[in-house]
């Protein structure tokens, strides 16, 4: 036997770890299409999700710039070759693309291609998706293709593994939509019991101010600030939920900006002081960073709800391949196995189970009268 195999085994190997880090459903396309690429040598790959409409729902390529992608023009439809692909579900291996019956041509912006290799990946007997590599580097042999049977059948362990690694995103985020769902539920509950109550509060103080001004102005004046103080603290509930409503923009501003701008506005919205400090984070994974983002936001409404203290301290830092974050208040602390047993988890269970969900660690470190440090460390990819 040969040395190819083997070490295209041992590529295949490192492909299928790398899928394994992400749980994004784009993300997952891309590593699928960067993986077969590297793998097979290939100068272009790409990875066409159908739609139900003619056309690809999503689209990923590698090997062409994004300005070339951008001059290329629109999705493609199904077609061609592609549409073989799709309705056929076998293996397609050609020595020049170009000269096959069934090619329909590409936009002039399109780089020229010549052999190519396609194969679908299948859930059971449906096609989710398809993976496209062309020119491969190689020396081609006359009029054959440079893909052998070899590359076929590496191609097809990778497409096995690249339809779990799917169908497991897409089952995430089907997941974390429910988990949306959650908190917006949490948030509705949260503005019924505190600004609801605030706003009634308002009401009746107002209403007792109206019978004071005549008879006793001093008290009145008294009881129009207890209204101002009212209606200052309804306030910043209701600033507080929108920012936990309002979408994170991670994908056009990442995690370190957008967790900034959350701290600064809860820093104006609570008399707490809230801080945040980064240094050298580099970009990770989306679902990391959305991780991330929501265990600082459910370890901040703890402290600024729960904490009594008066300062609360956010940094995220490089750790390894990964980051670290930290939040830590100076308030009353806890016991935490007192709040297990007691059922009251403040939110722990939930921020375990975000960490968990991207390969992440959480750990709480708090005690009666010493403040609370809750830290999420994840791998990065």
């Amino acid at each position: 036997m040969s040395h190819r195999p083997s070490s295209g085994l041992a590529a295949v190997s490192t492909a299928l770890l790398a899928m394994s880090r992400h749980l994004e459903v784009r993300d997952v396309l891309k590593t699928i299409v960067a993986s077969a690429r590297e793998l097979l040598d290939a100068e272009y790959a790409a990875l066409g999700v159908p739609d139900d409409h003619g056309g690809f729902a999503q689209f990923v390529v590698d090997g062409v710039n994004d300005a070339q992608w951008k001059a290329i023009g629109p999705l493609p439809r199904q077609h061609g070759v592609l549409a073989a692909m799709l309705h056929d579900a076998r293996p397609e291996r050609l020595a020049d693309v170009k000269k096959d019956p069934r090619f329909g041509g590409w936009p002039a912006a399109h780089p020229d291609m010549s052999d190519f290799l396609g194969l679908p990946i299948r859930d059971g007997d449906e096609t989710i998706g398809t993976l496209f590599l062309a020119n491969k580097r190689c020396p081609k042999p006359a009029g054959g293709c440079g893909f052998t049977e070899e590359d076929e059948e590496l191609l097809g362990i990778l497409a096995q593994h690249a339809a779990i690694a799917l169908t497991n995103a897409r089952l995430y985020e089907r997941s974390r939509e429910l988990t949306i769902a959650e908190e917006r539920s949490r948030l509705a509950h949260e503005l019924h019991d505190a600004v609801s109550q605030k706003l009634f509060s308002l009401r009746l103080t107002a209403q007792a101010v109206s019978s004071l001004i005549d008879r006793d102005p001093a008290r009145a004046k008294g009881e129009l600030q207890q209204v101002a103080d009212l209606a200052a603290e309804a306030a910043d509930e209701l600033r507080a939920a929108v920012v936990e409503l309002r979408p994170a923009a991670l994908d056009e501003d990442g995690l370190v900006h957008t967790l900034r701008t959350h701290i600064q506005v809860l820093d104006r919205a609570h008399a707490p002081r809230v801080t945040f400090d980064s240094c050298g984070v580099r970009a990770l994974p989306a679902a990391q960073e959305e991780a991330m983002l929501r265990v600082a936001q459910e370890a901040l409404h703890n402290a600024l709800r729960h904490s009594g203290g008066d300062r609360v301290d956010v940094s995220i830092a490089p750790r390894g391949q990964g980051a670290v974050l930290s939040v830590t208040d100076n308030g009353k602390g806890f016991e935490p196995r007192t709040v297990r047993r007691a059922g009251r988890h403040l939110g722990l269970v939930s921020m375990r189970d975000r960490s968990s969900g991207v390969g992440g660690r959480l750990t709480v470190q708090s005690a009666p009268g010493q403040g609370t440090t809750i830290e999420m460390e994840v791998p990065g990819g």
